[in-house]
């Protein structure tokens, strides 16, 4: 039993209440006091060093229970902040600084007003004042899930996923998929280098010949498909193609949004990858002719039965040319030397009575798919030629999804610079003459002084 010395108990009501902790930590010390225990035994239920228990019991002994009992309660923190500097800080932040984070509030008060605390501190400050809210406290925003579609065709997700679908066997590439909203079947599946227009015009060419034109498509905000704000008001090659077709296209806020394109691509990202590798396939070519069967089996293993067994494609008209409305598409105004600029090279057009006549009015450069440029204006295909000087090296503008692209070509670029003076020499010349370079080097640091 624990036993309090009677000319202990008017300190021990002076101090305050005990703690259930103390208390504890009392009946522990006093069974190794009394000889009932071990040293290492009270270390050990109280977690605390063998010397912190001696140090301990000889306060015990001394002053009973009231040694155990911490001598900074009732005292002010070592780290209380003066009187007013918290109330000064929550105003200058309320004042100036009501959607600055912590860190740099922190930073701007002492820069600015000589007001010093630690941003942990302000932290606490703003959280309990109502104006930073901490991250775990944000609530995720919900992403209830959408009913489907009732139709086949009515809404079409499309995605590009790249990944190292071939393993070692060969670089990453990009898989274009195309996934009904109603049955989660992939109506089109092809391999490409990269996401960018053209890879998304060759899968939509094959896309609308094989199925027709679905009502809608429903990607994500890529460059490929919405223009960047600043020139909102201009539309994208994709979405002018769509319009030419009467298909509406539709720009989703997350990914959670086209979930049925992103759960494709995981699916895809096991099954395919590894089939792939059994097939022993490793380049684009040979797996988008391989694809078509492995489709086919995906659809059967998981396609859904839509609830009505209505197909809403439509057919291609007969005054839609796949190969005109699926091509690069620039306007530019002719002027009155019959000529038109495109990323640097001179458009001159034949000095012809229709040419003449379009003088001012936009003319549409249309760029294919195997680089034939051609010239369009008031339905004619007006003949011209290309003066194309020099270009300076600058800066290449792309977006996130064909980075990959722009990166490969400059490399590949660089590996194909001509080299002549290695041109013709063999592999023994060719180090002969590294070894000399060196020797030379070599001299001339050496006649340095």
């Amino acid at each position: 039993m624990l036993m309090i010395p009677k000319r202990l108990g008017s300190s021990v009501s002076a101090t305050g209440s005990i703690t259930v902790q103390e208390l504890e930590r009392a009946k522990v010390i006093e069974a190794y006091a009394r000889g009932e225990i071990k040293a290492a035994v009270a270390a050990f239920r109280l977690q605390l060093s063998t010397k912190q228990v001696r140090r301990l019991r000889a306060s015990f002994e001394q002053d009973g229970l009231q040694g155990l009992v911490s001598r900074r309660r009732g005292r002010p923190g070592n780290n209380q902040l003066e009187p007013g500097i918290a109330q000064k800080a929550l105003q200058l932040v309320r004042d100036h600084y009501a959607d600055f984070g912590p860190t740099l509030a922190c930073e701007m008060l002492k820069e600015r007003h000589q007001v010093t605390l630690s941003k942990e501190t302000l932290r606490a400050l703003m959280i309990d004042a109502g104006i930073w809210v901490p991250r775990a406290a944000k609530r995720a925003g919900l992403h209830q899930p959408r009913e489907r579609r009732a139709c086949l065709g009515e809404l079409v997700q499309i995605d590009g996923s790249r990944h190292e679908w071939f393993e070692e066997r060969n670089r990453a590439c990009t898989v274009l998929a195309f996934v009904d909203d109603a049955t989660s079947r992939i109506l089109h599946l092809q391999f490409a280098e990269t996401e960018t227009t053209v890879s998304y015009f060759d899968a939509m060419r094959s896309y609308l010949q094989q199925c027709g034109k679905p009502q809608a498509f429903y990607a994500d905000r890529a460059a490929v498909f919405r223009a960047p704000a600043a020139n909102k008001h201009v539309p994208t090659q994709f979405q002018r193609a769509l319009d030419e077709l009467g298909i509406e296209l539709i720009c989703a806020n997350s990914p959670q949004a086209k979930g049925r394109v992103e759960r494709a691509n995981r699916t895809l990202q096991d099954r395919l990858v590894k089939q792939l590798r059994l097939e022993e396939i490793s380049d684009i070519e040979a797996a988008n002719e391989w694809s078509q069967g492995f489709v086919r089996a995906y659809n059967d293993r998981f396609a859904r039965i839509p609830r009505s067994p209505l197909d809403l494609h439509t057919p291609l008209r007969k005054n839609e040319d796949l190969t005109l409305i699926l091509s690069l598409r620039h306007l530019r105004k002719l002027s009155t030397q019959l000529t038109l600029q495109l990323d640097g090279r001179k458009f001159v057009l034949e000095d012809v009575p229709e040419a003449r006549a379009l003088i001012g009015q936009p003319i549409a450069i249309h760029t294919y798919r195997d680089g034939h440029i051609e010239l369009r204006g008031a339905g004619l295909v007006l003949a011209h030629s290309i003066h194309e000087p020099a270009l300076l090296a600058g800066p290449t503008e792309v977006d996130s999804k064909s980075l990959h692209q722009a990166v490969d070509q400059v490399a590949s670029q660089k590996s194909r610079r001509a080299r002549p003076y290695l041109d013709h020499q063999s592999a023994t010349q060719v180090s002969q003459g590294v070894r000399s370079a060196k020797k030379m080097s070599a001299e001339k640091r050496s006649r340095q002084p």
